[in-house]
């Protein structure tokens, strides 16, 4: 995986293609046995449909890339198998909380999830709820991310104009900043009263960052490099 680059833009111009993916069928029987494995130790993992994306160009002020859908196994056998095919990333949004007192608001990962323990925004990769025709809606997505985790919606935050895109080759993180009017403890314990009333939350925790001393190594390089670009030096 590259070091991050960022990009900022105003824009998105993500559009979705019926394609094959030649990896999934070449190696089906593996990704197939890979997941009945990952499955006999979460069985709560599901084999959905997800979308991934190709072909990234920044041009200007806008993002451009290829879409196209897959089953959740094979994007997970890519993913833990080191990214074989280099010319697919995973491209998702995040809603990059952030309180009136200037704290960062983070989810730590439930012990069921996918990725168990690690700590950032809240975002997913997108799947077919996030089509919009021909299009894949971004935006809608780290909404509906937002309030799946959280319990908060666009009423309660305004959201920046522009994306912040972190790049890494395998992972495209397109960021935009969600702004609360409520100070950090306080939208902390909302969250957490949000979790405590459901029967399997997807969070088992709530972080603030404040400053770069609140960053740890279960955040994503591609997190943490965002978050450092808004921390007063």
């Amino acid at each position: 995986m590259q070091s991050p680059v960022i990009q900022r833009v105003a824009a998105l111009d993500l559009t979705l293609q019926r394609r094959p993916w030649p990896f999934a069928d070449e190696r089906r029987a593996e990704i197939d046995a890979h997941f009945a494995a990952q499955q006999q130790a979460n069985p709560s993992l599901w084999n959905g449909r997800v979308l991934l994306g190709r072909d990234p160009v920044f041009e200007g002020a806008r993002l451009s890339a290829k879409y196209f859908e897959t089953d959740f196994a094979s994007f997970l056998a890519w993913r833990d198998w080191g990214f074989p095919d280099k010319e697919i990333f995973n491209g998702f949004g995040m809603g990059a909380l952030l309180t009136s007192d200037g704290a960062f608001v983070l989810g730590e990962m439930g012990r069921h999830t996918s990725n168990p323990g690690r700590i950032y925004f809240p975002s997913g990769t997108p799947d077919l709820d996030d089509i919009r025709g021909d299009t894949v809606d971004i935006d809608g997505s780290v909404m509906r991310e937002l309030e799946e985790e959280t319990g908060l919606s666009a009423a309660d935050c305004r959201a920046d104009a522009d994306w912040h895109c972190i790049y890494t080759g395998p992972a495209l993180a397109m960021m935009r900043i969600l702004r609360a009017d409520m100070p950090g403890e306080a939208l902390r314990a909302r969250i957490e009263a949000n979790l405590a009333r459901q029967d399997d939350p997807e969070l088992a925790a709530i972080h603030l960052v404040r400053s770069r001393a609140d960053l740890n190594t279960a955040m994503p390089r591609f997190v943490t490099a965002f978050i450092e670009t808004q921390l007063p030096v």
